[in-house]
Order: structure tokens, then sequence, then C-alpha cells
């Protein structure tokens, strides 16, 4: 059996059909199965999909032992692709990386799986030329206890009240939280799970890596709140949302000015070149913790300007690591 008639695709097999039913042979299952070197039932599921999805008008004449077509049919549909969809369908399955592992990974795979084989040959193997020139790298990949994870997926698209142990950094020992499971988001790299927290009767971020068990309560909910992500972190510097409103002013040295320009880091900041090479950038934010740590993570090429409170804490934290030496 030629196994490299088994490795095309299956948009190539259906076109062959079309060809077959096309000159008028009226080819039934078993003669296509035997030319084409499949079974009768993939041929039988290659029909159905070319009546159902290609909306091609086929059925069997039972007088001719075979198929033919009821309407004339002026040329097979094809799938049209560009050559930048393609770079952008291979730029997708490298992203697939910040879902490895995770219950998401299998149905993406196989959905960008089957669009692939969809192709015919000849862009199949650009696809395979172009996967060699493209890679996604992560720095610090999560770790994910995966039927935890699972748990919260489900939560989140069926609506589940959920029983969380969560230990918060710092905290001794794990504590009892009953939540709705709002919304699953992966946020620069790092899952959140935002949920309604019936206790602080409040929305509330938890990182499932913190979670130590979970289970369903056995309760569904609606939420008590529209939740909204892009509303939720609108004016916060990652994933927590605070209550307040600070005008974050931050000048960066010329050494760094450049990377600053180069990057969107809030969707309220603007930028002002200076006359030494650097740059000030300003911002609209709700909380300062997670500023505060990206301050110091340019060490001396950064300094805060305001507002008052973020100028003195980046000081103490500058302080404390002096002082850890």
């Amino acid at each position: 059996m030629n196994s490299k008639l088994h490795s095309r695709p299956p948009l190539e097999r259906m076109l062959r059909i079309h060809q077959a039913i096309q000159a008028g042979d009226f080819p039934n299952a078993s003669k296509l199965a035997r030319e084409l070197e499949v079974t009768s039932k993939t041929v039988l599921r290659d029909l159905e999909f070319m009546r159902d999805r290609l909306n091609l008008p086929v059925e069997f004449d039972a007088s001719r032992n075979g198929f033919r077509y009821t309407a004339e049919v002026s040329a097979f549909p094809t799938m049209q692709i560009t050559e930048g969809e393609i770079f952008a369908l291979v730029v997708a399955e490298k992203a697939l990386q910040q879902y490895r592992g995770t219950s998401f990974e299998k149905p993406l795979l196989s959905a960008i799986k089957k669009m692939e084989q969809a192709l015919p040959d000849t862009i199949s193997l650009n696809l395979a030329d172009i996967e060699r020139t493209i890679s996604f790298r992560t720095r610090a990949e999560p770790i994910l206890n995966l039927e935890i994870f699972d748990t919260l997926a489900k939560a989140v698209a069926q609506r589940q009240q959920l029983e969380l142990n969560y230990r918060k950094p710092g905290q001794s020992a794990a504590e009892l939280r009953i939540v709705d499971a709002y919304h699953l988001a992966n946020i620069n790299g790092e899952w959140y799970l935002f949920a309604y927290d019936h206790a602080r009767k409040d929305l509330r971020t938890f990182v499932p890596a913190r979670i130590q068990s979970v289970k369903p309560t056995g309760k569904t909910f609606e939420p008590v709140q529209k939740f909204s992500l892009e509303q939720r972190l609108r004016d916060s510097f990652g994933v927590h949302a605070g209550e307040g409103e600070f005008e974050v002013a931050i000048r960066f040295a010329p050494r760094a000015a450049d990377y600053i320009r180069e990057k969107k880091w809030h969707p309220s900041q603007t930028l002002r070149d200076l006359k030494d090479g650097g740059a000030e950038l300003k911002m609209k934010l709700s909380s300062l913790a997670e500023v505060e740590r990206w301050i110091l993570s340019w060490g001396g090429a950064a300094t805060v300007l305001q507002p008052k409170e973020l100028v003195e804490s980046v000081r103490a934290a500058a302080k404390k690591i002096l002082a850890a030496r």
C-alpha cells in the first residue's frame, strides 16, 4: 500500500473524489476507497463533509450504484490562504508555550493541526520551512498543578462556585475561600483567576500556583457584577487593581531610555524625550505596588519624580537592598 497517499491531507482526497464525480463516472465508496487506498468509511466521511460543509450537491444514485452531482458544479471550493496567514498560523502554534501542560494545549494543537492538514501539500511544506525560523522562549514558566488548573477552567466555563484552600505569600497556612469563578486569564505569561470572594464581598485575583486544593461546592452562580478584564485592569500596571488614583512620573537615564521607547507600558502613558537623551514616562495608575517593583528592576537608570509616596517607597526598598549586603 502506498504510504505517500496516506500522508496526503483530506482536502486532496476530496478533490480527487470531486473529479471522479464531475467526470460522470458515478463512483461508489468501494471504488473510491481502492483508488485512494483508504477505507470506505473514510470516503463516506469525506463525502459527508463535501455535502454538509462545502455545500456540494452530492447524492447517491441507487440506479447507477454511485455518487453524482444534482446540480452543476463549476469548480471545487478551495481554501484561499495568503502567505501572511500561513505565517500567522505558525506563530500561533509556537505561541502555545504559555498553554503547555494545561487543559487548553491538546485542543489548541489539534485545531491548528487540522487547519494545517487541510492545506495543499505545497503549502504544508512551506509551513515546515517557516517553522524552523520562529521560536518563543519563556524566562520563567509558571508551575501549575494540572488537576487544580483543569478544575478552575471547568468552573469558569460552567459558572461553578468553588472552595479554595489558598495561601498568600508570607502566610504560614492556607485560608479557606468560597469564590465564584469569573475569569481565567494569562497575563504576561502568568495565569490568574478572577473570582468573587464571598467573605470579602468583592472581586479578588488569585494565583493558581498558590491554590493548595480546590473543589466545587455543587452550586452555580450568576455574576454579582458584570466582569470585564479590560475594565478591571484599565488603571493597573499589571493584574492588581487598586482603589487610588496616582499620577506617576519616572525619569529614565539615556542608557535605559531607548528600551522604554520600544514598548507601550500602559494605555495612559505619555512619553517625553529629554535633552540629555533620557526620557520621562507618565502614567495614571490605581495602584503602586507593581510599578514599584518594575522601577527597582531598572536599578539606577530609573528615578521616580512623583507621587511622593512612590518616591519614598522606592527609596526605602533601595535602602533595604543596600543594607542586606
